[in-house]
């Protein structure tokens, strides 16, 4: 299966482009017209720089407003046609995109347009080119797949095929299926794009909100299985348009377009696994069953800190390791890891970031499978000599430079061999699981993680929200396992002045701001931390009244959770309550939070009035931190 995708998906100049698009592993581009122009180069120095990055040119694109047109402007299209023809000729590129007309003069009438396309045709089968006729969801006479179709039909000429492009069907809420009745050697290219369900103006929408499959909510999984159903044997491509991706790094955005077109060619195998015999076969997502550890890389006056931070939320010391300046830290099912030495990875990142998280365990039904699906999606793998005794667990490179090692049952020995401990935690403060973690990133960084974590992990995404910082927004998206055993939440901060934006800029763009941790008692929890010396996060008497208002809650209950500082929702299937630690220097803080019933939420209707406890503890605007 061949992987293309258009040039204008991608920021930077032609030649940056190229050569994120060839780094990321694609086949093949669609080389938009307007990246050509601005380019210092002929027609066939561009040609042969592209083919010198080991990629074909698969489409030209786009030839606009050619059907219809009466009498001069027929005419001028015509000629505007051959010169195409000449460019694409000595680029080196075979097939032209000719998109619907909205020309304001243009007559409609599929008779009239397929005469139109038949002649085109005809010149271009003069030059041993093809023609891609594509629907345009705005088009002024045709803006259904079905139209475009059928006029490629009755023009009946064998250098005259249909385009297809997922938003232009998507995006008008058109059922793909009809695409399985359209002949696959009729179809001459498939563009992929998917986008976020907003009710705005098509072309407004098309221009700068697409992203790359998977990052949306249009059903391109439905549109590509028909597609290859039809019996379509070409390439498949993306093209993008995207406000944020035009900012952003062109290896970045290539490298997320990889991997969301193989996760997509991988999702319609599994699908409807009769359609291609040539579609990438790459391992399964595999079940996530939980967090198996989290890392701390730590040194000094710091690991210290972080040790009575540890010791006054419950957790014990249970094990040193065999042969490296790393603790091991637990209560229930959770283990933390504390890794101060100074010549490995976590020693790197401590110098980096200071005390953060550098990373995260977790534990899956093949670890093997897990990191061949992740390399096959682009992921860096990360490898370094392990000592004396050591296992060597699959890893690969995160957020923020951190690490992922994938854990399963053949490394249910590592605590022993390496930790001298075989058992679970002491109950301590009743602390039994990790109940997610959050990470934070700059917000042109979210696409990129929240596909990063659906294509390789199979986690499903809770619809994005805007929280309200005093100093600004920040938008948080949730991904969880199907049945909630692996949960993240990502954070994308738009400033530094916002607590999320603080914190990266401080840690230097630590990945993990903060855990949540679950209990089971969330008042006996509390209790056990006050009397271990814990520091809760203060929230105002202003809360606990709204929350009478709000809610039915006993009076008893209110001034128990007022007394413990604990913060409380609810929604139709259960009920959830919060409790924050106070943040540590840098701003890395623990959540504790207990779910009941069905609740699957993250308490963001709380988010404001944590954020604002958190900037009350904050030093004045101005002031340097300790």
């Amino acid at each position: 299966m061949k992987t293309c995708i258009a040039t204008v998906s991608i920021s930077g100049t032609l030649s940056e482009k190229l050569e994120a698009i060839s780094a990321a592993g694609f086949d093949g581009i669609e080389i938009f017209e307007q990246d050509f122009i601005t380019d210092s180069g002929s027609a066939r120095d561009v040609g042969k720089r592209i083919r010198d990055q080991g990629l074909s040119i698969d489409l030209f694109q786009p030839f606009r407003d050619f059907e219809g047109l009466p009498g001069a402007l027929r005419a001028k299209a015509i000629d505007r046609a051959e010169r195409k023809f000449d460019l694409m000729q000595e680029l080196g590129a075979e097939l032209m995109l000719v998109c619907s007309s909205v020309h304001p003069k243009a007559l409609g009438g599929i008779e009239r347009a397929a005469e139109d396309l038949r002649a085109l045709g005809e010149r271009a089968a003069a030059r041993g080119l093809r023609i891609g006729y594509e629907a345009l969801a705005w088009g002024r006479f045709v803006n259904d797949h079905r139209d475009a179709w059928e006029i490629v039909r009755r023009a009946d000429h064998p250098n005259l095929g249909i385009i297809l492009d997922s938003f232009h069907t998507l995006g008008r809420n058109l059922d793909p299926t009809s695409i399985r009745q359209i002949p696959g050697d009729r179809i001459f290219f498939v563009q992929m794009a998917d986008a976020p369900r907003i009710d705005m103006d098509l072309l407004y929408w098309s221009r700068h909100f697409r992203n790359m499959p998977g990052e949306g909510d249009l059903p391109v999984t439905d549109f590509l299985r028909a597609v290859l159903a039809a019996g379509y044997t070409g390439p498949v491509s993306l093209e993008i348009f995207n406000d944020q991706f035009r900012g952003g790094s062109p290896r970045t955005i290539a490298r997320d377009g990889y991997r969301s077109l193989v996760t997509l060619l991988d999702d319609v195998r599994r699908a409807e696994p009769e359609v291609r015999a040539d579609l990438p076969v790459i391992p399964p997502r595999q079940r996530l069953e939980g967090t198996a550890f989290v890392e701390f890389a730590t040194r000094g006056a710091e690991g210290d800190t972080l040790r009575s931070q540890l010791t006054a939320l419950g957790f014990v010391e249970t094990g040193r390791h065999l042969a490296k300046a790393i603790t091991l830290w637990q209560q229930g099912d959770i283990r933390i890891v504390l890794n101060e030495e100074e010549g490995d990875f976590a020693g790197s990142a401590f110098n980096m970031h200071g005390t953060s998280v550098c990373d995260i365990g977790i534990s899956v039904a093949s670890s093997a499978e897990t990191l061949a699906r992740a390399t096959a999606l682009g992921a860096t793998g990360f490898a370094q000599s392990p000592a004396v005794g050591q296992l060597d667990i699959p890893a690969i490179r995160g957020l923020g430079g951190g690490l992922l090692h994938f854990l399963d049952e053949r490394h249910a020995s590592v605590w022993r061999d390496e930790f001298g401990v075989d058992r679970s935690g002491p109950r301590g403060a009743g602390l039994v699981s990790v109940d997610h973690i959050a990470q934070t990133m700059t917000y042109d960084e979210m696409l990129s993680w929240s596909l990063f974590y659906s294509s390789l992990l199979g986690m499903s995404k809770a619809p994005m929200v805007d929280v309200i910082d005093p100093d600004g927004l920040v938008r948080s998206q949730a991904l969880a396992a199907p049945d909630g055993a692996f949960r993240v939440t990502l954070n994308g901060a738009e400033t530094h002045r916002t607590v999320a934006g603080s914190f990266l800029a401080s840690s230097f763009g630590a990945p993990v701001q903060h855990i949540a941790f679950a209990t089971e008692d969330m008042f006996a929890t509390a209790r056990a931390f006050a009397a271990a010396g814990f520091e809760a996060l203060p929230i105002p008497g202003n809360y606990y009244h709204d929350l009478a208002a709000r809610f039915d809650i006993a009076p008893a209950e209110l001034a128990r959770m007022q007394r413990h500082n604990i913060l409380y929702d609810e929604d139709e299937t259960g009920t959830f309550r919060q409790l924050y630690s106070r943040p540590a220097a840098g701003g890395l803080f623990f959540e504790i939070v207990e779910r009941t019933g069905g609740y699957s939420g993250y308490g963001a209707p709380n988010s404001p009035f944590r954020i604002a406890a958190q900037k009350r503890l904050a030093p004045p605007k101005g002031l340097p931190r300790d």
